[in-house]
């Protein structure tokens, strides 16, 4: 009987949380993932995916929580959840620091999300066995 390889995996999240169903495919893969015993090292939010680490968004009591689900899925696992500090300033989503590097009054970065550069992207890539790209 052939013994499971455990794998490395790395995600590319590059749709918003609410207006496809890529986020929410990728969050479903690492949860699968991780049941199956591999290892996510990291997920990396670009383009209009840096939208899935605002805390600001509120969706209805009824509906799935994505950026909520994300910050219970890093704290389980000890998942690195980083979005691309570029697409993360074009579309309005700070940390502490880059809000008062742009003077501005407040951040909305969920907690276990943190900004960083494309280099994060190229790293999961070559760590990882699979970078495997949503949206």
């Amino acid at each position: 009987m052939a013994s499971l390889r455990i794998m490395i995996f790395s995600l590319a999240v590059y749709a918003a949380p609410y207006a496809s169903q890529a986020s929410y495919s990728a969050y479903q893969f690492a949860v699968a993932a991780l049941s199956q015993g591999h290892n996510v090292h990291r997920v990396f939010f670009y383009q209009d995916g840096v939208h899935n680490a605002t805390n600001l968004a509120t969706p209805p009591q009824d509906e799935f929580n994505l950026q909520q689900a994300w910050q219970h899925l890093a704290n389980d696992h000890n998942l690195d959840l980083v979005v691309c500090i570029a697409a993360a300033l074009r579309r309005g989503i700070l940390d502490a620091g880059e809000a008062k590097r742009y003077d501005k009054l407040s951040h909305n970065i969920a907690q276990e999300f943190t900004i960083s550069g494309l280099g994060q992207l190229v790293e999961a890539a070559v760590i990882s066995d699979r970078l495997i790209s949503f949206g």
